[in-house]
């Protein structure tokens, strides 16, 4: 795909999630990621947390109105290639946002494609979500999805597969792709049984596509599936059809474990610095 020439406005894709404090995921990981992969980021607040290395010790929700304003005045003035949803916090929330989806021809049956991070459970594997709020997102939001990507925390939460080799992705892949996504990537980062690697399976209803991967010794992943689903979604905004998107997510968020780096106490985050660093490891001029 050729490079935008200087001045050229690039492909715009919006962040509908929370922050992190720690600025190592949600909103903050996906616009490290936008940047990195060549896009201009825009985002929604949906909540604020009070989050570090360690963990999350307070999640403040933001108006759902509000949320729905920023992603209306943004789709109907700067104009969105793609967007990705994070932390949505609650079914109220999620109900907000797939409402201003079919507003401004967000979503898989529109223009703009729709990239769905279930942000269901914490890494630990624990539940963030309430009942209904799953609910919301089988019955709402992944019909709306071009590609979902739930880890296997949350497709056990969300399709109650509690997946431990190959045989249990193919079969989370056909439950979660007959809730409605046009494709569904079931990522193996957390299949500690694959001591071969890290193999993520993606599927369209009709042809499935394994996307094998290094499996890295160090627990800094913080944000990485963050970071996948936007890099994903900055592929899909670069005209790039869904499997050739997630094949570049896919090396996009192989590399930036690779590069990832302690910070804090606890997980440090992939990072985005490894595509960035061509321009400030070379020497400052005069």
């Amino acid at each position: 795909m050729p490079e935008p020439t200087v001045g050229t406005t690039p492909p715009r894709v919006m962040t509908i999630a929370g922050t992190d404090s720690g600025g190592g995921a949600g909103i903050a990981a996906d616009l490290r990621t936008f940047a990195a992969c060549g896009v201009h980021g825009c985002l929604a607040v949906c909540a604020v947390t009070v989050q570090n290395s360690v963990g999350v010790t307070g999640v403040h929700t933001i108006p759902v109105d509000t949320i729905a304003g920023q992603i209306g005045t943004v789709a109907s003035d700067i104009g969105l290639q793609a967007a990705k949803t994070g932390m949505l916090a609650n079914a109220g929330i999620i109900e907000a946002v797939a409402a201003a989806f079919d507003a401004h021809g967000i979503g898989a049956d529109h223009a703009t494609p729709l990239v769905v991070d279930p942000v269901a459970a914490s890494m630990h594997g624990d539940p963030l979500l309430a009942a209904e709020a799953l609910d919301a997102y089988r019955h709402t939001l992944f019909p709306r999805a071009t590609v979902a990507t739930p880890n296997l925390d949350e497709i056990r939460l969300l399709v109650e597969h509690d997946v431990h080799d190959r045989e249990g992705q193919y079969a989370a892949a056909k439950a979660l792709h007959a809730l409605g996504p046009r494709a569904v990537l079931v990522k193996g980062g957390h299949l500690a049984e694959d001591s071969d690697g890290c193999l993520d399976l993606l599927y369209d209803g009709e042809t499935f596509v394994e996307l094998p991967g290094p499996r890295f010794d160090t627990g800094h992943t913080h944000g990485g599936g963050d970071s996948l689903a936007a890099a994903i979604a900055s592929g899909l905004a670069r005209g790039m059809p869904v499997e050739e998107a997630v094949r570049f997510g896919k090396r996009y968020i192989v590399e930036a474990v690779r590069h990832s780096y302690p910070l804090g106490a606890g997980h440090g985050p992939v990072s985005p610095l490894w595509a960035l660093r061509a321009w400030w490891d070379e020497p400052v001029s005069e």
